[in-house]
């Protein structure tokens, strides 16, 4: 099967195991730095069948699980992250984890990809700083969207105004 790459060129949809299965290891290194120990084997689980979608020179671009778009490998060496991928981190870290947290104020804009702003922030992971791909969740841990944070943690929890995450992907209707 194939697709077009960002470059208009030829891409190649790889997925039978041993393809999909190569570049895995690797892969669960990058969501360990990226994330958080641990977050690798729960983003890329062992024995599941996953996708690797790779450029024509072979690197890979996205890894779909049957679930769902997990990431996106960047050529800047960092994963966005799908809804899937979300779900997945949200789980692997203790809350508020690789999360930003919001109540139900926020919840039905951000499940519509609009932006979460400072002021509707109710938690955030403590180590999260501007560029920082998180999952955005509400209260009651149920994934709203995906997307990349604007402001550190601090920034969230000390303003009023401003953007807090830019949604790249929200989760739809509840």
């Amino acid at each position: 099967m194939t697709g077009t790459d960002t470059d208009g060129g030829a891409s190649d949809h790889r997925s039978d195991d041993h393809e999909s299965a190569a570049g895995i290891p690797r892969l669960r290194v990058v969501a360990d730095y990226q994330f958080g120990a641990g977050v690798g084997a729960a983003l890329f689980s062992e024995g599941e069948s996953l996708e690797v979608i790779r450029s024509s020179s072979g690197r890979p671009q996205q890894v779909v699980a049957d679930a769902g778009r997990l990431v996106t490998y960047g050529t800047d060496g960092r994963f966005t992250l799908g809804l899937e991928g979300g779900r997945r981190v949200a789980s692997a870290l203790d809350a508020p984890a690789g999360r930003v947290v919001v109540g139900d104020e926020s919840a039905p804009f951000v499940r519509d990809d609009k932006n979460v702003f400072a002021k509707f922030v109710s938690a955030v992971g403590p180590e999260i700083r501007p560029g920082d791909e998180v999952a955005v969740v509400h209260e009651d841990g149920e994934l709203l969207g995906v997307g990349r944070a604007e402001l550190s943690a601090a920034g969230m929890a000390d303003f009023d105004t401003g953007m807090a995450v830019m949604i790249r992907e929200g989760a739809g209707e509840a």
